[in-house]
């Protein structure tokens, strides 16, 4: 690849796998985890909406509300407040390693769904390499411990969502131009946040970094991360692009270990690597079809 792929892949990368940490920082910071969410997707969406009107995409929008609906609440509205509920009980490193599962979980749900993307043979026993890293991360490192069972339950229903939103957006809005969707979707999870926003507004002396974090996650982690990601598929294609999948996890378990001293217990380290083992060749070497198209951060 040329020198402006690998920066590109080296930005979103960076971009899309340090989230956990400043959800991290922020839930820690007493920010609610609905009011997190929802102040994310209306920063992102702001960012957007100038690219979308010049670009003049607005106008696809339109009569597409019905789908964009359900991909918005499996994307976004679901996953990005449980996401920051788990990481009030567990390390940003383990809520990374467990959403690392998504591949594994397209693969489950197309068993059932998705007749192209069935495994079978070594794409099989990838499937149950990977589940088997979520059982070594959930049965040593978080058995016992009933607050951190809960929070690693959530992360994983985020889990599902992250993987049952990219399916629909494949087979419903596979026609629309990707950043208009992503300002649909982020519009429409902004309106159905704000009451949950509402009722459990943060309280009057939020740190510093709390707030930082909240603009971190909006403007650089959501809008930015979505721009360079769009970026790199137009550079190297969608493909080679998505190897980012395998590295994010990394990124936040680094991420968590140098900036909030996490040390992930040999159950995390056992999970992280079966689980991208297993995503790998469940996937067949490459992401799922359903997730050949941007999506917003974790």
């Amino acid at each position: 690849m040329s020198a402006r792929a690998w920066t590109l892949f080296a930005v979103v990368s960076v971009l899309w796998g340090i989230p956990y940490l400043f959800i991290a920082i922020a839930v820690d910071g007493g920010i609610p985890p609905a009011f997190l969410a929802w102040a994310r997707v209306v920063l992102g969406a702001l960012v957007l909406l100038p690219l979308v009107w010049r670009a003049g995409l607005l106008g696809s929008l339109r009569r597409r509300w019905r789908w964009l609906i359900p991909y918005a609440l499996a994307e976004i509205v679901i996953p990005f407040p449980l996401i920051a509920a788990g990481e009030q009980h567990v390390s940003s490193s383990i809520a990374a390693i467990l959403i690392a599962a998504t591949p594994l979980i397209v693969a489950v749900l197309a068993l059932r769904f998705d007749h192209s993307e069935r495994v079978s043979g070594a794409r099989l026993g990838g499937l149950f390499i990977g589940l088997a890293g979520v059982v070594a991360l959930v049965g040593v490192d978080v058995a016992g411990d009933s607050d951190e069972l809960l929070g690693a339950g959530a992360i994983l229903i985020a889990a599902i969502g992250y993987a049952v939103g990219p399916m629909l957006l494949s087979a419903k809005l596979g026609d629309l131009d990707a950043r208009a969707t992503m300002l649909g979707a982020l519009t429409i999870a902004g309106v159905v946040l704000t009451p949950f926003a509402a009722a459990d507004l943060p309280p009057a002396d939020v740190p510093t970094d709390a707030i930082v974090s909240i603009a971190v996650l909006g403007v650089v982690c959501t809008a930015a991360a979505f721009v360079a990601f769009g970026a790199l598929v137009l550079t190297i294609g969608a493909g080679r692009a998505l190897v980012i999948t395998y590295v994010n996890p990394l990124v936040a378990v680094i991420a968590g270990m140098l900036v909030l001293g996490e040390r992930p217990g040999p159950g995390a380290l056992a999970g992280l690597l079966l689980i991208l083992a297993g995503s790998y060749l469940a996937t067949g070497g490459r992401p799922p079809r359903g997730r050949l198209r941007p999506r917003t951060a974790p």
